[in-house]
């Protein structure tokens, strides 16, 4: 069994499929036994009054335990996606793109 732990990131604000293509994601990568963090179904349970930066700073908070990013197809059209993306790079992380 694998324990690496993913953070699943890509394009929420502006889609509605979303919840489906991050589900779909978790399920696959938890099949080849990571251990995932699924932003779309967290957030489902912050309060209403969070704003796009309280979301982001528990993002990056829940990216920060993972040693990979499961970067979705159309990442590049988040500016989320992208900050996520730089804190791997910049955090030396495994990148894997979808």
């Amino acid at each position: 069994m694998n324990d690496t732990m993913v953070y699943i990131s890509g394009r929420i604000s502006g889609t509605d499929d979303y919840a489906e293509r991050f589900a779909k994601a978790e399920r696959e990568l938890t099949e080849q036994g990571f251990s995932v963090i699924n932003p779309a179904k967290t957030a489902a349970t912050f309060p209403k009054s969070f704003t796009y930066e309280d979301y982001m700073k528990i993002d990056l908070a829940l990216l920060a335990m993972c040693e990979g990013i499961y970067m979705l197809k159309g990442w590049e059209k988040s500016c989320g996606a992208n900050r996520e993306y730089g804190y791997a790079l910049a955090s030396d992380m495994t990148i894997i793109f979808e």
